[in-house]
């Protein structure tokens, strides 16, 4: 019996996670795919890695990776747009924070963020995330350990 290759893929622009998800993959045998712009530099040297540099224009870290994942691979991103779009492709997704990405509840994300978006030019004020705190760090963690024991089968 062949083993299951299972793949991450990271919106690595602005990821405050790498080193956790290394860790989690390590211990899973898991590939990491960071995909970043050239704008933002990736130093990252681990055996699971691969790092990639795209263009600095609007969305291509997320067309690369939408171009690249493949069913049962795990998108890592804040992107509602970008989950979305794997969900579509039969991916589970993730946020930094450990908020699961599902087909329950996308929608009403994409739409919080249309409505944010609107005040926004309206001249309305939103507030961004805070720091990212270690409770935040720790359900990451747990998340995506749980995410990947489901795509191991376990």
């Amino acid at each position: 019996m062949i083993d299951k290759i299972i793949e991450i893929w990271v919106d690595a622009d602005s990821c405050p996670v790498k080193q956790d998800i290394l860790a989690v993959a390590e211990a899973h045998n898991t590939v990491v795919h960071f995909v970043a712009s050239y704008a933002h530099s990736l130093s990252i040297h681990h055996p699971q890695a691969r790092t990639y540099a795209v263009d600095s224009e609007f969305q291509s870290a997320d067309m690369f990776i939408i171009n690249h994942v493949k069913p049962d691979n795990l998108v890592i991103t804040d992107d509602y747009g970008l989950a979305s779009l794997a969900l579509e492709k039969r991916c589970l997704a993730i946020g930094t924070r450990g908020k699961e990405y599902t087909n329950e509840n996308i929608s009403l994300l994409l739409m919080s963020r249309h409505v944010s978006a609107e005040i926004a030019r309206a001249g309305g004020r939103r507030r961004g995330p805070g720091p990212l705190r270690k409770e935040e760090i720790a359900r990451f963690r747990q998340v995506l350990q749980k995410l990947l024991h489901r795509l191991e089968g376990d």
